[in-house]
């Protein structure tokens, strides 16, 4: 399949794509803090710099792009051009992800992954629900966690 737009373009469109601060991890920031959770954005002394953390739990949330890490979901397709690129640029992506994890159960945290599909898309699901499972994971003693969207044809 032939893009669209102009390589020039696709450029700046993708150069355009943040990688913190997005809009589903702020929603997330907001409604955790108007419940009363308190955290650190970004740490730059953990591995990964995560999200959220919460110091006192020794807990850290990643608010992930399903593109990005080649989730399996709706949202991830490969793209048809350059695949040998984005096939390279995703594994390298997952790859960082499973290190860093590594690095923080050595160091003692527990981790949380909330994947975009889990907020918006046709497999999201209601906010609300999505806040109190996140509150639920950092009162819990549960080393790790991980928050989807509805699988296809579940709900």
């Amino acid at each position: 399949m032939v893009d669209i737009v102009s390589a020039e373009k696709r450029s700046v469109m993708m150069a355009g794509i943040r990688g913190k601060d997005t809009k589903p991890e702020i929603a997330i920031r907001k409604a955790l803090f108007a419940l009363g959770w308190r955290y650190r954005i970004h740490d730059k002394r953990l591995p990964g710099k995560p999200d959220l953390v919460f110091p006192k739990r020794k807990a850290v949330i990643f608010v992930e792009g399903c593109f990005w890490h080649g989730h399996d979901c709706h949202l991830f397709r490969m793209p048809s051009s350059r695949q040998e690129f984005w096939q390279a640029k995703i594994d390298g992506n997952r790859q960082r992800d499973i290190r860093v994890r590594a690095e923080l159960h050595i160091l003692g945290w527990r981790y949380l992954t909330v994947w975009e599909c889990a907020l918006k898309g046709r497999t999201r699901l209601p906010f609300p629900d999505l806040i109190a499972t996140i509150s639920e994971w950092l009162e819990s003693t549960e080393p790790t966690g991980e928050i989807e969207g509805v699988k296809d044809g579940a709900g």
